[in-house]
């Protein structure tokens, strides 16, 4: 990762929030494409050794997101992503929740609210994720969101690079 880059995370647990700011070396619409595009998430999305894999993907509003994090044992972590609005290039929100492999929701889940914006060649993107719960928030911290989270970020900046290359 580029140290110059802004990277901010903060947790607000009174407001049973996480702010998370982050800047990338890349343009606008390649950054775009690897939040919103499937082949492009599960290149990153879960942090090592783990990776993603989506079942299914409709990035339109009503639309959602099946995928799971999976372990190198084979244990896999379901979610649900369901986008409530789209901006193209501007900005998406979505409400995620964890899931069994029949997508079934599990535990309260949080709404999520990214907002991309582009500077001197460099993409930021800003995401707020609001928790139903203080103990949605606290089971996520619990859970290692905060590492994985960064190594995801790491992830993100490495295929990023490669595809800038190409």
């Amino acid at each position: 990762m580029n140290n110059d880059l802004l990277f901010d995370f903060n947790v607000d647990k009174a407001a049973k929030t996480v702010l998370i700011t982050r800047e990338f070396n890349a343009g606008l619409s390649l950054v775009w494409d690897a939040f919103t595009r499937p082949e492009l998430l599960d290149q990153w999305g879960a942090p090592a050794p783990m990776r993603a894999k989506t079942k299914y993907m409709d990035f339109k509003v009503g639309g959602q997101r099946f995928y799971a994090m999976i372990s190198p044992d084979g244990q896999e972590h379901w979610a649900i992503q369901r986008y409530t609005s789209i901006t193209p290039k501007t900005n998406f929100k979505m409400y995620n929740s964890f899931a069994d492999k029949d997508e079934n929701p599990q535990l309260p889940g949080s709404e999520w609210d990214y907002i991309f914006s582009e500077q001197n060649g460099k993409t930021k993107v800003r995401i707020t994720i609001f928790n139903e719960s203080l103990a949605r928030l606290e089971k996520m911290i619990e859970m290692g969101f905060t590492e994985g989270f960064r190594m995801s970020m790491n992830n993100l900046d490495n295929l990023l690079a490669a595809l800038s290359q190409k």
